[in-house]
């Protein structure tokens, strides 16, 4: 069996809770789309409502092997229509509450995997 290191050198989120993630130690009010390629990008979506086809088509243009949809504090599916630029590219998506992604994102890019966070950051209640 042939070991290998994980990968610190990858942008990675060092924190979150309601409305924020912290990534290497800013924390980030806004949504956000974070790649372990060094990819950062507002997505500018402030709530499940505003989100659209368009979101998704941003990250089909990243060129990842995956993309996390990190959905806010609960678990949603994003609406098939939307994930059209991804199928078409053969990009995976998976779908899961915000902070499930942020733990997912780290294991994976700590991996060396090409993968994209999407986080759906919403404002506390």
């Amino acid at each position: 069996m042939k070991f290998h290191a994980d990968n610190f050198d990858v942008p990675s989120i060092s924190g979150y809770g309601p409305g924020w993630v912290a990534v290497s130690g800013e924390k980030i009010h806004h949504s956000l789309v974070l790649g372990a390629r060094g990819q950062r990008l507002a997505w500018d979506c402030s709530d499940w409502d505003h989100l659209d086809a368009a979101h998704f088509d941003l990250l089909a243009g990243l060129d990842a092997e995956l993309v996390i949809f990190g959905s806010g504090s609960r678990l949603r599916f994003p609406r098939p229509q939307w994930l059209q630029g991804l199928i078409v590219r053969r990009i995976g998506l998976e779908t899961m509450d915000t902070q499930a992604a942020c733990r997912t994102y780290n294991i994976l890019a700590g991996e060396g995997r090409n993968v994209v966070a999407a986080l759906l950051i919403e404002p506390p209640a």
